[in-house]
């Protein structure tokens, strides 16, 4: 307790438990601590992620013995392939009683493997070398948590009987161990070379929180020489100069045009990528150079051309990129993408009222400098066909997909933020996370919008799958639930809309900035409605080529 308090590891979300209380008694009787108590595990870890998200620093949490671990697992998985710094402290019983049928016991050290950066089991303290060693142990999961990339690290703590005695009135002096990051800045004469004999050139941001400075580097870049700049929302990067709309254009391309379409030089930076139709193009019309700028060092070769893996920051990259390279007045690779995308049209407005009709309205009266949450599946993709304003931040754990993730993590985020925090959610994402809303009538800053089409409506636009007799019973799951009930019973404002009047009326309460409650506008569709628009929306975008 004193290292995490020593690394200023503030946050910390707590799940009840006796072999914990130890754990929970020190956190909670130390005003340095912010705590949170969240009884189910799985939750719990998910809302950890989202305080991650919104404050942008380490978070721990901390479960009692046995399965209750096991629960971190799908938000420690997330937190790994989204480099989010989450540090598990778990309790555990004797090592000599583990498969001995005591209560409350597996096999703790090392559960989640290769999905925690760091995982150290803490030994028992009966001499001066055993506290050394358990205080260096510590030190080094602390250290991996933000070491180059940042990811998940797991604490076990093996806790003796008796547990309960609580004599000691403060946490001791202990020993941090300073670590000195390197800074990784490469040689970018080589790869000016590369740069100037390859002339179509595409820079690919991933997933990302909102920096300023890589946004005006690459659109320094897109401005002066013959580069195209691909974004989606979760790249939170934003600009006249990038094509954020890709996965529609990539649609409409021929076969027979690809060719033209097709880059020599991809550079790749950030995160998770959700089009799969770029995915799919790139890999059929491979570069002659992919350069993955990371800070972990981990091999990603997302598109099975991976000639240069560097190892830096990115703002460092490109900042000796744009100054070195020469500006070029004839441009035909950007010129060829930025004419193809600006004959992408956003879905209209009059569109028949469904899934994209729904989406549209909402974002068209979302707040500037708003917190946009986005679940995954259709909702991500949806938003995706519309241009939002670059004051807001986008937020979606793309790191798994895990349609369990959203509302808990929504929740936690809006648990350290004072301004309101909008999620754009699917049904069965919603009442798989229902959990996530127990107990939280303190929070009054959160804004769900629930669009409710009855069942997994993607799984009805996937060629083969959408055919088969076992789709809307067993792999849709269509049901007739409305959420009314639930939202009440959570304590939250329930708004509903069922067509297109209704919705534009209460998306000015849920909009409203000044509501002391939580607020839940469920939108009910129909799910082939919603089909049958999104197929001739993008029908008509192939007859417009």
């Amino acid at each position: 307790m004193a290292l995490l308090k020593a690394y200023g590891v503030k946050q910390i979300v707590l799940s009840p438990g006796s072999r914990n209380a130890p754990l929970m008694q020190t956190f909670s009787q130390d005003a340095f601590f912010e705590c949170h108590t969240i009884v189910d595990e799985r939750n719990a870890a998910f809302y950890a992620l989202g305080i991650i998200q919104a404050l942008q620093q380490p978070v721990a949490i901390c479960c009692t013995s046995g399965s209750a671990l096991l629960n971190y697992a799908p938000a420690v998985s997330e937190a790994y392939y989204q480099q989010l710094p989450l540090i598990v402290v778990s309790a555990d019983r004797s090592p000599e009683w583990i498969g001995q049928m005591d209560g409350q016991t597996l096999p703790q050290a090392g559960v989640f493997g290769s999905l925690s950066k760091k995982s150290v089991n803490l030994p028992e303290i009966n001499s001066e070398t055993d506290e050394w060693f358990c205080n260096r142990l510590i030190n080094e999961a602390l250290i991996a948590c933000t070491a180059d990339a940042s990811g998940p690290v797991h604490i076990n703590i093996p806790l003796y009987e008796p547990l309960f005695d609580y004599s000691e009135e403060s946490l001791p002096e202990v020993r941090k161990i300073e670590y000195v990051r390197p800074r990784k800045s490469v040689d970018i004469n080589p790869f000016i070379e590369k740069w100037n004999k390859l002339s179509k050139r595409l820079i690919i941001v991933g997933q990302q929180f909102q920096t300023p400075e890589l946004t005006k580097l690459l659109e320094s870049l897109a401005e002066k020489t013959d580069c195209s700049v691909f974004v989606e929302n979760l790249s939170n990067c934003v600009s006249p100069s990038f094509i954020d709309n890709f996965d529609a254009l990539l649609y409409t391309i021929s076969e027979e045009e690809k060719g033209n379409f097709s880059p020599d030089l991809v550079i790749t930076l950030g995160g998770h990528i959700v089009s799969k139709r770029l995915k799919h193009f790139i890999r059929q019309h491979k570069p002659k150079n992919h350069w993955h700028l990371t800070e972990s060092g981990e091999v990603v070769d997302l598109f099975q051309s991976l000639t240069d893996l560097v190892e830096t920051e990115a703002i460092d990259f490109f900042s000796k990129l744009s100054a070195q390279v020469t500006n070029e007045k004839e441009k035909p690779f950007f010129s060829l993408w930025k004419k193809a995308s600006k004959l992408i049209p956003e879905p209209r407005e009059d569109m028949p009222f469904s899934d994209i009709s729904a989406t549209g309205d909402f974002l068209k009266v979302l707040p500037k400098n708003s917190v946009l949450h986005l679940a995954n599946s259709s909702t991500v993709r949806n938003v995706q066909l519309f241009q939002l304003d670059k004051s807001i931040k986008v937020y979606c754990n793309r790191g798994i997909n895990g349609i369990e993730s959203t509302l808990p993590s929504v929740v936690g985020f809006a648990s350290v933020h004072k301004e309101p925090v909008y999620l754009i959610i699917g049904d069965l994402s919603f009442f798989y996370g229902l959990n996530a809303l127990w107990n939280i009538q303190h929070i009054q800053n959160l804004r769900i919008l629930l669009i409710n089409n009855g069942g997994g409506g993607i799984f009805h636009l996937l060629p083969g799958l959408n055919k088969a007799p076992s789709l809307k019973e067993y792999v849709s799951a269509e049901h007739t639930t409305q959420a009314k009930d639930w939202a009440l019973a959570a304590g939250l404002k329930y708004l509903s809309a069922e067509n297109q009047d209704t919705i534009k009326e209460n998306l000015r309460t849920f909009t409203a900035p000044d509501t002391d409650q939580s607020v839940l506008l469920e939108i009910s569709t129909n799910m082939e409605i919603s089909k049958k628009t999104f197929q001739e929306y993008y029908h008509k975008l192939k007859t417009r080529s």
